[in-house]
């Protein structure tokens, strides 16, 4: 069976305020042509046949420059299963203002942790929502060597459903965890749900991250559904906030396609002072990800 193809985003739109010199978009995707890198068979969707890599990576570019970000973190597409080339070339070309996210398998060795540091790669995602290739399990016992390797671990999971059943997991692991989305909540909880709740105090003692991303799948523009539970993650801990536009945004079942302008400005409403914006947009990326001040 053919699989649906993704939309393909809109053209860039600058934010009303232009990122400060350093930001890092802490959330993409970089896709390819079917015959430029091989897709997975257990994908769900499929990119557009007909662009290519180059394409993919202009308009990714393109996009950077429209916000005024000169950093990016690149998490590697479930579109192509734990085959991580695509993602690997994509953070060769761009350069070393950038860094990625992989997929290993349950059962991934020491080898396969030393290739993402080759890699230039900064961690591993697990996706708690919907399953894939890392589970839960397998991560807790990559742990070790992730840490060895100075990795951490990035993971999307639903904050009203699985908060409370993973902080004690968390909290005993020998490696940061980085939440995406906003910890996808249940906006109709409000940032007083215990889980929520939950989220804050783990931000607090400093051992997770947390992105600032994906408001666009909990909230139509202006996204200003989510401005209390991004206020709350901020008032927990402005020291592990991200920021991240999740361009090209796949995947969307049904949210509308945003504008990553538009996504900053959401920002930007809720941060209110430059201190805090210039922490969440360049100072912390750089902390969790390794980036030198010489190379901004």
């Amino acid at each position: 069976m053919d699989k649906p193809i993704a939309p393909l985003p809109y053209e860039p739109k600058a934010p009303k305020k232009k990122a400060p010199l350093g930001a890092c978009d802490c959330h993409a995707h970089i896709l390819a042509g079917p015959d430029d890198f091989p897709l997975w068979e257990g994908r769900v969707e499929s990119p557009d046949p007909e662009i290519d890599f180059e394409s993919w990576l202009a308009r990714y570019q393109a996009n950077l420059t429209a916000l005024g970000c000169t950093r990016g973190v690149i998490v590697h597409s479930i579109f192509y299963g734990t085959d991580n080339s695509v993602t690997v070339e994509a953070i060769r070309r761009l350069g070393p203002n950038f860094r990625g996210i992989g997929l290993l398998a349950d059962g991934a060795q020491e080898e396969d942790v030393r290739k993402f540091v080759d890699w230039n790669m900064s961690g591993v995602r697990l996706n708690y929502v919907h399953g894939g290739v890392l589970g839960w399990a397998g991560a807790k016992e990559m742990a070790p060597i992730l840490k060895e390797y100075g990795l951490h671990i990035q993971m999307l999971m639903h904050a009203h459903l699985h908060m409370q059943d993973l902080a004690d997991d968390i909290l005993s692991l020998p490696v940061p965890v980085c939440f995406d989305h906003i910890g996808w909540p249940d906006l109709s909880l409000g940032a007083g749900h215990k889980g929520i709740k939950r989220l804050c105090s783990l931000l607090e003692t400093g051992r997770v991250w947390i992105k600032l991303s994906g408001l666009y799948r909990l909230s139509n523009m202006p996204y200003e559904k989510t401005d209390e539970i991004v206020a709350a993650l901020i008032k927990a801990n402005p020291e592990r906030c991200l920021w991240g536009s999740d361009w090209p945004h796949i995947m969307l079942n049904g949210a509308e396609m945003p504008r990553t302008g538009d996504l900053l400005d959401a920002l930007d409403r809720v941060v209110g002072d430059a201190e805090t914006r210039q922490r969440i947009l360049v100072s912390n990326p750089a902390v969790l990800y390794g980036f030198s001040e010489t190379t901004k």
